[in-house]
């Protein structure tokens, strides 16, 4: 069931209108809440009109909730995706300016840059075809801005509409050599203010993290989008969420990848 375009309309100003004003994290109003997924992602497409206008355009995506850990963080069982904006990208070291967020979280996670497209006609994907795609790996951070977030109270459709609190990301060094590693078991970890605070394997990753890509690519297809040239895939991140502060300072490491780094001013 597709949302009435009026309520997904009024889906997404209200969580635009939500972050522009650093309101704490609430749910979408019942009267225009998604029933469906489809009906989140439809009220997504609305939001990231909105974005765009002050964020860029869409450079790459986020595939959410891959991994047990963030999986039981937050309560849900379900893959789901959000959009990277232009805006949103960081090259490490990165200095990132926590004023501009509400509550500053960040993940640890692979991510792909893609050498060709994936047309959504040649789906479905596997992890193979989706390797061919693939022209360089890199450790990267997620940021994302739960606004708050109470994570007994979630709504998993909610999240989905609001973009899948994708905040930006912060990339490591492009490894083109990277078929020579074995991602499911590469090891990463998280090292904030000089103490490591969590770390996993690659196959946290549905298995593989490029079983991730595939997974968006097929989601996206079924929606009519295509993943294109040039984009930024991330995975999702083997870690569980850490929440930061101004001042704090944090580095992300895969085996074979390399490491990226953040400082909060």
């Amino acid at each position: 069931m597709v949302l009435d375009d009026s309520k997904a309309q009024q889906a997404a100003h209200f969580l635009f209108d939500a972050h522009a004003t650093r309101r704490s994290y609430q749910q979408i109003p019942e009267r225009f809440s998604p029933r469906s997924i489809t009906e989140a992602y439809d009220i997504q497409d609305a939001y990231h009109e909105l974005l765009a206008e002050s964020r860029g355009p869409i450079v790459g995506y986020k595939v959410a909730l891959t991994t047990q850990v963030i999986q039981h963080m937050v309560g849900f069982n379900e893959h789901c995706a959000g959009a990277v904006f232009a805006s949103g990208i960081y090259q490490s070291p990165a200095s990132i300016d926590g004023a501009a967020y509400v509550h500053l979280g960040a993940e640890c996670e692979v991510a792909v840059l893609l050498n060709r497209d994936m047309p959504s006609e040649f789906a479905p994907y596997d992890r193979d075809s989706a390797a061919d795609a693939v022209g360089a790996l890199m450790p990267a951070f997620e940021l994302v801005d739960n606004r708050g977030a109470d994570y007994s109270d979630l709504f998993f459709l909610g999240v989905v509409a609001d973009n899948a609190w994708n905040a930006g990301i912060v990339l490591g060094p492009q490894i083109t050599a990277w078929h020579h590693i074995d991602l499911a078991i590469a090891r990463g970890a998280m090292v904030v203010n000089g103490q490591q605070v969590g770390e996993g394997i690659g196959g946290d990753v549905m298995g593989h993290p490029l079983e991730a890509l595939a997974w968006l690519a097929n989601t996206l297809a079924a929606r009519g989008k295509t993943l294109s040239q040039g984009m930024i895939v991330m995975t999702g991140s083997i870690v569980s969420t850490k929440f930061l502060s101004s001042g704090d300072s944090a580095a992300v490491s895969i085996y074979g990848l390399g490491e990226a780094q953040l400082t909060v001013t």
